[in-house]
């Protein structure tokens, strides 16, 4: 089971446009999630004979059951009439062969969630998502921005999923089908994350990487699209208090972590299929409030243009899409004219 654990590559879903969708199912193309064996260190305590936080009492971290139950809890809360709140706040580079790397904009927001009991025991996720680019000086969102690359201003289009659902189960999901070209039935394996204890805290690190068609054909969007083909990868750092993870009594749990990404240029920055890509590197979070975290000017900011992203959907359909960023960009856009030379 741990080899098998280790080697699950096919269909383990996608992650949204950011952090809060670190496990979220739907992408297309192949996946593969790392997960260190040497790492797992389920319900062993610690080397100074710290209490063991894995093993229960209350989650079982080597169960996908315990698993199913501790991480829907950093994602939301039990208590289904209560939203939870994420954040997530760093920068973007830019990162071109044969020059260093540079930063290129802030980047800031938060995702806000409700969880669903479902009647198969699994828990969906009901998420809304939104992320601003900011200025590396003035904090300020960004509408527009001077590429350093090309010396041409260009509009500036921010995150907004809506929504963006998944479902958090026992065992991890099966591959997707691709309209029945994929015919492969894996086994089952269960939904056991690579969980380790340091003392009074409890670690645990996710790597997602995708690789799956892009909703912008470069033969239409010219100057947005970096070819047929996109490659992500998502790098996800949880800490949390054992004791709480072991408390029946929270129905939700805070945490604090690192996220970074590995994408494409953004379709927004026009850089077509020139090579490089872009790296975020960003602080990520759940169980402060938002003033404790982002500036009020962005705040702001997003009260005046996405309101509504403040709380989560009601309820979860299962029919409704969840669209990555990309697919948004292809329906809600159209294709930017040839760059005007000087």
């Amino acid at each position: 089971m741990q080899s098998k654990r280790r080697e699950f590559i096919k269909g383990f879903g996608a992650v949204g446009a950011f952090g809060a969708a670190a496990l979220s199912m739907g992408a297309c193309g192949d996946v593969n999630v790392t997960i260190n064996d040497d790492d797992v260190n389920v319900g062993n305590g610690d080397a100074n004979g710290s209490k063991d936080y894995l093993g229960g009492p209350y989650v079982d971290l080597s169960t996908g059951e315990g698993n199913k139950i501790a991480y829907a809890r950093t994602q939301g809360n039990l208590d289904e009439s209560v939203q939870k709140t994420g954040w997530f706040k760093g920068y973007v580079m830019g990162v071109r062969p044969g020059e260093a790397i540079r930063d290129l904009f802030g980047f800031a927001g938060f995702g806000v969630s409700r969880l669903q009991q479902n009647e198969d025991g699994s828990i969906a996720k009901i998420l809304r998502e939104v992320g601003y680019y900011t200025d590396l000086r003035s904090g300020e969102v960004l509408e527009e921005w001077e590429n350093p690359y090309t010396n041409e201003t260009v509009p500036v289009v921010p995150i907004a999923n809506d929504p963006f659902n998944y479902v958090i189960s026992d065992h991890f999901p099966e591959p997707p089908r691709f309209g029945g070209l994929n015919e492969e039935v894996p086994p089952k394996i269960p939904f056991v994350l690579p969980w380790q204890q340091r003392g009074p805290r409890v670690d645990m690190e996710i790597h997602i990487h995708l690789y799956y068609p892009n909703a912008l054909d470069p033969a239409k969007w010219v100057r947005e699209s970096t070819g047929s083909m996109v490659q992500v990868s998502e790098f996800f750092a949880f800490h949390l208090d054992g004791a709480q993870l072991q408390n029946p009594d929270l129905t939700t749990l805070p945490y604090h972590g690192v996220w970074n990404r590995t994408t494409p240029w953004l379709p927004w920055m026009l850089m077509g299929q020139s090579p490089g890509f872009c790296q975020y590197a960003a602080f990520m979070g759940a169980g402060e409030d938002l003033e404790q975290i982002h500036d009020r000017k962005l705040l702001d900011y997003a009260e005046k243009h996405h309101p509504k992203y403040f709380n989560a959907p009601e309820t979860y359909d299962p029919e409704e899409p969840s669209l990555s960023s990309l697919e948004w960009y292809a329906i809600e856009r159209t294709p930017a004219p040839p760059k005007q030379e000087t």
